[in-house]
């Protein structure tokens, strides 16, 4: 019976391949040449990893980004089918914003962070990529942005405030 959770979990686990890179080293022989690959993985209901593999083939550096994406996953809170309020992320010269959207917008965002937010499960999102479009640094961008969200109930306990009064419900009175 575990057996069968573990394979419907494994099954749901959703991989995009980003970038795929040739490498080559030069040697004192000649030159060797290998490739890189960036991973995203994610199980589309919060959780996303990224990782990068190095292979002398391609399906082994992809085999391997996607084992290392799996083990090092970030569980991100949503609101609903989008993130819940705007957040900026850096890493290196990419910086990249993200903001939620309303039902029906779609995904509104390019490159390797479209990958991230499919493998996220975010059906509703604007985000724009600003700065360096490297697809590493912008894919690192992207998560160090999702890393800094927080639920409602976590900022609430921060401020020693319930939610309702963290979000101004009508029935508090303003000091």
């Amino acid at each position: 019976m575990a057996e069968k959770r573990e394979n419907k979990k494994e099954s749901t686990m959703v991989d995009h391949v980003v970038h795929v890179r040739r490498v080559t080293k030069v040697t004192k022989g000649g030159k060797r040449s290998s490739f890189s690959a960036l991973v995203v993985t994610g199980d589309q209901q919060g959780n996303v990893g990224i990782a990068q593999g190095k292979s002398r083939e391609v399906s082994a550096a992809i085999a391997k980004a996607t084992n290392k994406a799996r083990k090092n996953m970030i569980a991100v809170p949503l609101r609903g089918d989008t993130v819940p309020y705007p957040v900026l992320g850096s890493h290196g010269s990419s910086r990249v914003i993200i903001r939620s959207a309303s039902k029906g917008t779609g995904v509104i965002a390019g490159g390797a962070m479209r990958s991230i937010m499919d493998a996220l499960g975010v059906k509703d999102v604007l985000a724009k990529s600003l700065g360096s479009s490297n697809k590493q640094n912008v894919a690192k961008a992207t998560l160090n942005a999702l890393a800094k969200l927080r639920q409602a109930t976590h900022l609430a306990k921060l401020r020693s405030m319930t939610v309702q009064e963290m979000v101004g419900a009508k029935n508090v009175k303003a000091a």
